[in-house]
């Protein structure tokens, strides 16, 4: 299980470190950029994925093209979700994008529809409405309008899921298709950030190009140690996609509450544990 929780530790520090973004002055659409790099590099040289798919004439391109532009938009999307409204309630979000993707399978993609699989995307979106609810107080103010990142977060990593979904259905292996979208990705970020910093939006500066890497680092790990974690346990997938989600939403709320201090309401916690019980039941369903 230690590959597991590595993945599980990863992806909660991704937040962490997106929350701590503003405190230290680093730009996040730099840090973004340069994460790309890092996890493309890591993927190749770690999973050193086949790439003669992507060289095939039925190879996915438009949905590939469409992923590097939608993963650097999501991720900004949380980046501001996290500053906004807290590790502890975007992490929810993230997780409780598998509700959308749900729909999507028993819509396009011939997914049975059983009691269990209903019963926990029933739950799932009285979670997701409970978690969005913002907690009454000073900081009020500055994230009334939070709950609109919340959704952007809930409905992009769900496009995420359908789009790989969609490239897997094409027969190309899911790390080949994620290598050349973090690649183009990067590509496109670059250009951005070149742009922001002819036009005087954001000076380039290595201390950011830093924090993206550590950004890829852990981005990358994420990826790796959950792969490692499917390795590990080849004939318990539901096992692992379970205790992904549930321990991201566990971890990010204990971090959340007590290293940021962030406030939930009662409606908030209730959300985290529905968000709890709908991802078990959607796994074991």
């Amino acid at each position: 299980m230690l590959s597991l929780s590595l993945a599980v530790l990863c992806s909660v520090l991704v937040s962490v470190l997106l929350k701590l973004a503003a405190r230290y002055r680093l730009d996040v659409p730099q840090m973004i950029t340069w994460n790309y790099l890092v996890a493309a590099a890591l993927t190749a040289t770690v999973l050193q994925p086949p790439l003669d798919s992507l060289r095939s004439p039925h190879a996915p391109w438009p949905a590939l093209l469409v992923l590097a532009v939608v993963l650097p938009s999501i991720f900004l999307v949380l980046g501001r979700a996290v500053a906004v409204a807290g590790i502890v309630r975007s992490d929810v979000a993230q997780r409780l994008s598998l509700l959308l993707s749900l729909v999507a399978a028993f819509a396009f993609f011939g997914q049975s529809a059983t009691a269990w699989k209903l019963a926990g995307l029933g739950l799932g979106l009285v979670a997701m409405v409970a978690i969005s609810l913002r907690p009454r107080g000073p900081a009020v103010a500055a994230s009334a309008g939070s709950w609109r990142w919340l959704v952007g977060v809930w409905i992009g990593f769900a496009a995420v899921d359908i789009l790989l979904k969609q490239v897997a259905l094409s027969g190309t292996p899911s790390m080949a298709a994620l290598l050349a979208c973090f690649s183009i990705a990067f590509g496109l970020m670059l250009a951005l950030q070149l742009w922001r910093h002819l036009r005087g939006h954001s000076r380039l500066a290595w201390r950011h190009a830093a924090g993206g890497g550590l950004l890829g680092l852990l981005n990358g790990g994420n990826i790796l140690f959950y792969v490692h974690a499917h390795q590990a346990f080849p004939d318990s997938p539901a096992t692992v996609f379970a205790g992904m989600n549930i321990g991201v939403v566990v971890l990010g709320a204990v971090v959340g509450m007590a290293a940021f201090g962030e406030s939930t309401t009662r409606w908030n916690r209730a959300g985290l544990a529905l968000a709890v019980l709908a991802i078990g039941l959607i796994a074991w369903g």
